[in-house]
């Protein structure tokens, strides 16, 4: 499934409306290289899921816990090389709290990753301006999102 964003804040609306229909224990795993729209799409979810929240990316603190209607863990996986160094960001434990789970850099941690995690994509447009985005949303579980958010 695919959307294109012009801007930040189309990117926060979509995220927001895609926020509303994850549940407890999904793993939202994000793609995208510096600067392509990662931490905006979670301040879109975490508009939704815990709207007090002040969203800024977790690269050195690793996660961020934003406790709302569905509570939202934000992390950061730029500075972890190896799963093996997964441990100790916690992530294992913060899979069976029943939250949701944001991931950024999730490429570093394909190993660790849940099937079922729900893969979100943000690229720039060829040819568009500075801001479009593509948002491709995949994996076992995306067909979910499908129906209700184009």
């Amino acid at each position: 499934m695919e959307y294109i964003s012009h801007s930040p804040r189309e990117t926060e609306e979509f995220a927001a409306r895609f926020a509303r229909l994850l549940q407890p224990g999904d793993v939202v795993a994000f793609r995208g290289s510096l600067g392509a729209g990662k931490t905006a799409f979670v301040r879109g979810m975490a508009s939704a899921l815990a709207p007090d929240a002040e969203v800024s990316s977790p690269t050195f603190a690793l996660v961020n816990e934003y406790d709302g209607t569905l509570p939202l863990w934000h992390f950061d996986m730029y500075r972890i090389t190896s799963v093996e160094d997964v441990d100790s960001t916690g992530f294992y434990d913060y899979l069976d709290m029943g939250g949701v789970l944001a991931v950024e850099w999730s490429e570093n941690i394909e190993a660790a990753l849940p099937d079922s995690s729900i893969f979100v994509s943000l690229e720039p447009v060829p040819g568009g301006s500075d801001t479009d985005r593509r948002i491709t949303i995949s994996g076992k579980e995306a067909a979910r999102f499908e129906a209700s958010l184009l």
